[in-house]
């Protein structure tokens, strides 16, 4: 399988990184270090290769390294099968983020088309027992790994939910201001639905039959609305949407949920732990439907994700990540926690230096 695989990354001015050059092959890049020494600061790096704010979802100016308040940069080279990519990403303060591909301007939605990237952080393990919001982003950042447009009709309906909000908070009752936002709320949020439909059935797919000792997960989209048209349900709604000042109908609504197949339990009901072996698998599902259909096999960014495994699990995890053939960036406190990995993997010694964060190759 062709490679999809970051080869060189370059930190200036980002979080707590002053300047960190990192060179590195397609296979599993295992990070190690104490707590606070900037490990997760490289995923984060990483996560800004990809369409939206990454995986903390930070602002431009959250990332800025202090006291120095300079502008941040990130620069890499990424290969994607036979093609060699030069990604370049920065803000100054005050300013957006900007972003250059190969020496050009581009959107960051451009970002998709070049490369997936997939990520599991602690942040996420109390997804099924939290807000619906989390959820569908987690459901929409599967949904974009397959379909890059997935990104440019989410920001199109947002905006146009936006205006429409913007009219219910003010009062405004006459129909017309509505027709034009509704129309292109419908238009865009039949799009989304389509490619939720289509991403869950993907996930779906990778989970029959998968050699895996993870638990498969069954995977439905709550949305009252959803076998309405959309047109006609937002302008239904209006009455409602203008006591409530927002609107209440759409994919923006929708939720997310998880049967733990084996046991038919509600994911949200599961231990903590199943529920923590119920993401990797999806994680793990999507990884192998990319891989499968675009024949490149994502990178993954796996955080602090091999300490709440037993060695087993955690060995297992590592086969199937070199099974998949694609790039994974790992990390932990202890080197010990790759020992299963042995030289199937390149390693990455991170320590805090007077504030900066100092790497070292081993």
């Amino acid at each position: 399988m062709p490679d999809l695989a970051i080869l060189s990354l370059t930190l200036s001015h980002f979080r707590s990184h002053h300047r960190t050059e990192i060179e590195v092959d397609a296979r599993p890049v295992a990070i190690h270090g104490p707590n606070g020494a900037g490990k997760t600061n490289i995923l984060e790096a990483i996560s800004l290769l990809s369409p939206g704010r990454g995986l903390r979802r930070a602002a431009s100016e959250d990332l800025i390294r202090r006291p120095e308040a300079l502008g941040w940069k990130i620069a890499a080279t990424l290969r994607s099968g036979p093609q060699i990519h030069e990604i370049d990403t920065r803000a100054e303060p005050g300013s957006p983020r900007q972003l250059r591909i190969d020496g050009k301007t581009a959107p960051q939605t451009a970002l998709g088309r070049i490369a997936r990237i997939l990520w599991l952080v602690p942040s996420m393990d109390r997804l099924w027992i939290e807000g619906a919001e989390g959820r569908r982003r987690f459901l929409d950042r599967m949904t974009l790994s397959f379909e890059p447009a997935h990104a440019e009709a989410s920001l199109a309906y947002d905006r146009a939910m936006r205006e429409r909000n913007r009219l219910l908070k003010d009062g405004v009752t006459d129909p017309h201001w509505y027709a034009a936002l509704e129309a292109q709320m419908a238009e865009n949020g039949t799009k989304i639905r389509a490619h939720r439909a289509t991403a869950l059935a993907r996930i779906a797919g990778a989970q029959e039959d998968a050699e895996t000792v993870f638990p498969a997960a069954d995977l439905t989209l709550e949305e009252p609305e959803a076998a309405e048209d959309l047109a006609q349900a937002l302008a239904r709604s209006r009455p409602a949407d203008l006591r409530a000042g927002r609107s209440l109908v759409g994919p923006h609504r929708a939720d997310l949920r998880g049967i733990y197949r084996a046991k038919g339990v509600d994911a949200a009901q599961c231990s903590t732990g199943e529920q923590k072996a119920l993401l990797i698998s999806l994680i793990l599902a999507n990884s192998r439907a990319l891989a499968e259909e675009t024949g490149l096999a994502p990178i993954l960014l796996l955080d602090e994700v091999a300490a709440h495994l037993d060695p087993n699990r955690r060995a297992a995890l590592y086969d199937e990540i070199c099974a998949l053939g694609g790039q994974a960036w790992l990390t932990g406190t202890e080197k010990g926690l790759y020992d299963a990995l042995g030289d199937r993997a390149q390693y990455l010694e991170l320590t805090d230096t007077d504030g900066a964060s100092t790497l070292r190759a081993l």
